[in-house]
């Protein structure tokens, strides 16, 4: 089944290579679309744009559904990493957007957690956005400091600093095994984090609109889930490619900054021999098993 995107997206291009059907609209122009086509919109706040757009609709292509995607961009910040052009050309705003349905939103990370929320120049049309998402999606997936803002904005659940990057691929276990989200996983099932901030536990178990549905030893609180079925909190990346976090080592290692290596990432430890793929189908999973239990 195909993902439709605007036409011209780089990321297209490169998904037809790995032989993912990607199909076009046409500029201008309605073309026919099928009538169970699904319609997602990505609220995009990576500085690497492009990088997610390429990683999310890998990852949607696993479900086996018509869909069509809407990437969204906030007015209040000019992002200084990707074209204006592209952004111009393959992004909504939300005043463009606000009066559509979805059936599923994505609210992604954004490199802004050691900031209070208040203090991120974007949160005021953020939370719009996610008081909109509330009547015009079906189902909101919120992905790692989007996790942590739906968690703040939606049940006052407060973010919290930690010592040291949480960096690398942590084991996890199942808390409900009734969640659909977690349909075909089983304890010991491996993600990526990358993040400065956490979220407890117990503050989430005292909510009782919300459930932990899987956890980490190491990593914390992973995936939570309101009692609706509505909202999905997750703090880790089973978006991410395999050298994703290679290159954001990499990356803070020649700015100077302080980094350990991503923990259980690289074969034996090494950076030279390159990282192990372990969270690959763990991934595809998830984001099928979204689309297909909770869009559908």
């Amino acid at each position: 089944m195909p993902i439709y995107t605007k036409a011209g997206l780089p990321a297209g291009e490169i998904l037809r290579k790995e032989k993912i059907q990607i199909l076009e609209e046409l500029e201008g122009k309605n073309n026919l679309e099928p009538s169970n086509l699904l319609q997602i919109a990505i609220l995009n706040l990576m500085p690497l744009k492009e990088d997610t757009e390429l990683q999310l609709l890998r990852k949607l292509a696993s479900s086996g559904k018509n869909i069509k995607i809407t990437f969204v961009n906030v007015i209040s910040y000019i992002s200084k990493t990707t074209p204006p052009e592209h952004l111009k050309r393959f992004y909504s705003t939300f005043e463009e957007i606000k009066n559509q349905y979805f059936d599923g939103l994505i609210i992604t990370g954004a490199p802004v957690e050691q900031m209070a929320f208040e203090e991120v120049i974007y949160w005021n049309e953020l939370t719009k956005i996610m008081d909109w998402s509330e009547t015009h999606a079906k189902s909101t997936l919120h992905i790692c400091w989007g996790a942590q803002a739906g968690l703040y904005y939606h049940y006052g659940i407060e973010k919290h600093l930690i010592p040291d990057k949480m960096f690398g691929v942590f084991e996890h276990k199942i808390d409900d095994k009734n969640s659909k989200i977690m349909m075909g996983f089983h304890d010991g099932f491996k993600a990526p984090h990358s993040r400065h901030t956490t979220v407890y536990k117990e503050d989430i178990e005292q909510n009782q609109e919300l459930e932990v549905v899987a956890e980490s030893n190491k990593a914390g609180v992973f995936i939570v889930e309101n009692k609706e079925k509505n909202q999905l909190f997750v703090t880790g990346h089973l978006e991410y490619a395999v050298d994703t976090l290679d290159k954001e080592y990499k990356r803070d290692l020649a700015k100077g900054l302080k980094i350990e290596m991503p923990e259980n990432y690289y074969q034996d430890n090494n950076p030279e021999e390159g990282p192990i793929f372990s969270w690959k189908e763990n991934g595809d999973k998830i984001y099928s098993n979204w689309v297909n239990y909770y869009l559908v």
